[in-house]
């Protein structure tokens, strides 16, 4: 039997072996016995149509045998055959980095890191010549922009297209009131410059898409998902998975947060976790159930931290271990984690070879429907009830917000049923009367509204754009949160 080696980057998928006994007569025979046994390395060696990449080389005793019909090259048993794949993307993973210097300045800057035996002259060039992709730069984004630029990661991808509002300043610190109405990557670039220069930064002021995720996330060495939706969430993590980046996630929702790593090498995905996403709806945005200000950044500067030992080579990874910090109890638990090899895309028979239509997949429309210029059938205008009141003509408005955002600001003369204690608190209404919902957004509205038509109510509206609207087009008087 000859003797196959496995380079570092493909042993993931044959068991994490250095080497493998194969039986065959030609490199052609043995390859192929070597990726029906280990059938998640077969994408890496052949293309869809069945050849050998035109990437991977092949050595017979340390002869190259690329120029020579190398799948016909006779093999003898004790022959060893090297597999030299080249490495996608533009840069070189930090422990295969070029020698680099530290200046003098930069020396004085790093100098709490050189003193540590673990990190060192070696392992500040390391972060000198990583490359890290931060997708997001809102509340995750803002700790670890501000770390990683901080601890001198040589070069920071920025992906993110929204503009900070004001809003976002109660926990996204990496922004500050000036940059309002700014865009996020300005202001975060701005404020990561001032902190060290040293640090090259690159923005990407695109939508994240199943089009250009691939093409962006090649060209950094890891990849740190800071995103607030599930369909990122599950491109991200694809995306990661066939480009073989680790994925350092992270999530958070009021007083609770995630971390752990994702698409290591022999490691669990998202997918793994995760298989399906929940309803649309089912689980609210932070925009919606609110986050504590202080926990995306304890949550991203685990995530910066996890980023930076995955690239000194020290330490365990969050690799398997999903952590989990509860705030109100202070306390952190940590569950094991297992790879599925029945995984759709990190499995030993993966399904998924290449990016999907996520919004899809999420049951989400990629684009909401262009607004009409009126109002729908179960739309109302807040205007319009304004009028209505103004005119005292009789009809029941109802608040389905939470009490604690009743407390915040409310309408007058609006009757407060939280959307959860409407099906037990619908006999506190009549069918007959003429019915306005609200809430801060018209999102939980739509839902009340769906509700009530559903058990018999037919003279039932949603007021559209909730009290946010109200502010903006009744009572500027109404603060807006």
């Amino acid at each position: 039997m000859a003797k196959v080696l496995i380079p570092t980057p493909l042993r993931p998928y044959v068991d994490k072996k250095e080497s493998v006994e194969i039986a065959g007569a030609t490199v052609g025979e043995i390859l192929e016995s070597l990726t029906r046994q280990y059938g998640e390395l077969r994408r890496h060696l052949y293309s869809d149509e069945g050849k050998l990449r035109s990437f991977v080389n092949v050595y017979v005793n340390d002869e190259d045998i690329r120029y020579l019909n190398k799948e016909q090259t006779p093999v003898k048993d004790d022959d060893t055959i090297s597999i030299v794949p080249s490495i996608a993307g533009g840069r070189p993973l930090a422990t295969a980095a070029p020698p680099a210097s530290l200046s003098n300045e930069e020396i004085l800057r790093y100098s709490r890191h050189l003193i540590m035996p673990e990190v060192g002259m070696e392992g500040q060039l390391k972060l000198k010549n990583a490359s890290v992709l931060l997708v997001g730069t809102g509340g995750l984004g803002a700790p670890l922009g501000l770390y990683l630029a901080a601890a001198g990661v040589g070069r920071i991808g920025l992906v993110d297209f929204d503009v900070v509002d004001m809003t976002n300043l109660q926990r996204q610190v990496i922004h500050g009131t000036k940059d309002v109405g700014r865009k996020k990557l300005d202001s975060a670039r701005e404020r990561m410059r001032d902190i060290n220069p040293h640090v090259e930064l690159v923005p990407h002021e695109v939508r994240l898409s199943s089009e250009n995720a691939l093409d962006i996330l090649r060209d950094y060495d890891i990849v740190v998902d800071g995103t607030d939706n599930f369909p990122t969430r599950y491109l991200v993590n694809d995306a990661c998975v066939l480009l073989g980046k680790p994925n350092v996630y992270g999530s958070i929702f009021r007083f609770e947060g995630q971390a752990t790593v994702f698409a290591y090498p022999g490691g669990p995905c998202y997918r793994c976790l995760y298989p399906e996403p929940p309803p649309p709806g089912l689980v609210p945005s932070c925009a919606e159930g609110g986050v504590l200000g202080i926990l995306p950044g304890l949550i991203g500067v685990i995530q910066a931290t996890e980023t930076v030992k995955l690239i000194l080579g020290k330490g365990e990874p969050l690799v398997g271990r999903l952590l989990l910090y509860d705030a109100l109890a202070m306390r952190f638990r940590e569950l094991k984690l297992r790879r599925n090899p029945d995984c759709p895309v990190c499995g030993d028979h993966p399904t998924i070879r290449e990016l999907i239509d996520y919004h899809e997949f999420c049951g989400i429309p990629q684009q909401e429907p262009p607004p009409s210029p009126g109002m729908s059938e179960w739309e109302i205008d807040p205007v319009e009830v304004k009028a209505k009141m103004d005119r005292g003509e009789r009809f029941v408005l109802i608040d389905v917000r939470e009490p604690h955002e009743y407390q915040i600001c409310r309408i007058p003369g609006a009757k407060l049923i939280p959307l959860g204690e409407l099906p037990r608190r619908v006999h506190e209404l009549d069918s007959a009367d003429e019915i306005v919902a609200h809430c801060r957004s018209g999102v939980r509205s739509a839902k009340a509204v769906d509700f009530l038509r559903q058990v018999g109510f037919r003279k039932v509206k949603n007021m559209k754009g909730g009290i946010l609207a109200w502010s903006d087009k009744v009572d500027p008087s109404v603060p807006k949160y």
